[in-house]
């Protein structure tokens, strides 16, 4: 039941103006920076950690504003899966190294990763390039606890496009075999999944539990690297795409996987607030080092 009242008040969210859900989405993400202590205070350690330079004071206004942005990318869902697509035309800009997502010449389709990091802004990503490219689209997805929630983050998800979602115990051959064959993969491999698979390489200096299934999958998929980066706008968003990686991977997974985050801190550092703060980044600690939160 609270799972279809959710999904009827994002319908109601789908036909209010712009500014008048960005208003309310600045209002619940100061009731929630206020209510939710627990993931305040895990915003505020991994600001901590990332950012030592900035005063406690700067650390916690990003802090609170990365609440904000949060609040207003998830009631954004509203319109970006149940607006008319002339709404969402207006909205979303698609822009940078979009040839890099292009069928060749001859209608040829290079094998892609797509690195999505944790920006606040990765739904409207792939409503934007799945709506204006003419591709196959994969990504790899967690299910929801609610059936309610669950279909309707499926469906909105694969509201445009060739698109398909695989879940986490999709066997590694059928996954890689969609990329091979000229699919697209979104990948968001910038979170604490535990130990297991993962590999302790830096992050803003800090060690974490890294996924390497960028480098890996690039390698074994034989596919090209391409960062994708949503930002939230007054007007809707922005999605930017970046030149491919060039001569990667190389020959070490480790070295691979510490250049990945190395990268992904300078698209942080662009927009700070729009990532996703309120996850426990630094959770996996390395065998014999205490907890941080």
């Amino acid at each position: 039941m609270i799972g279809r009242m959710w999904v009827m008040f994002m319908r109601v969210m789908a036909v209010l103006p712009l500014s008048w859900v960005r208003a309310l989405g600045w209002l619940l993400g100061q009731a929630l920076f206020l209510l939710l202590g627990g993931r305040r205070r895990i915003a505020e350690t991994n600001l901590r950690l990332c950012f030592p330079d900035r005063s406690p004071a700067a650390r916690r206004a990003l802090a609170r504003q990365t609440f904000v942005v949060f609040a207003q990318t998830w009631l954004d869902r509203g319109w970006l899966w149940h607006a008319p697509r002339r709404v969402l035309e207006r909205r979303l800009v698609l822009q940078g190294a979009v040839h890099e997502l292009q069928p060749g010449p001859q209608g040829e389709e290079t094998p892609t990763i797509l690195f999505c990091p944790h920006f606040y802004g990765l739904d409207a990503a792939a409503t934007t390039i799945s709506m204006q490219v003419v591709r196959r689209w994969f990504s790899i997805y967690s299910s929801q606890s609610d059936p309610a929630l669950d279909r309707w983050v499926r469906e909105g998800r694969l509201r445009f496009g060739d698109s398909k979602v695989f879940t986490r115990t999709t066997g590694m051959k059928t996954i890689l075999s969609a990329v091979r064959d000229g699919g697209v993969l979104y990948l968001l491999p910038d979170m604490d999944f535990g130990p297991q698979d993962s590999v302790f390489v830096p992050f803003y200096g800090v060690t974490a539990a890294t996924l390497p299934s960028v480098p890996r999958f690039a390698r074994l998929g034989r596919a090209k690297v391409v960062p994708v980066l949503p930002r939230l706008t007054p007007t809707g968003y922005t999605v930017d795409i970046l030149p491919s990686w060039q001569d990667f991977p190389s020959d070490d997974v480790l070295a691979d996987t510490a250049l990945v985050n190395r990268r992904l801190e300078g698209y942080i550092d662009t927009m700070p607030a729009q990532y996703y703060w309120v996850h426990k980044r630094f959770k996996t600690r390395p065998e014999g080092e205490p907890g941080v939160y």
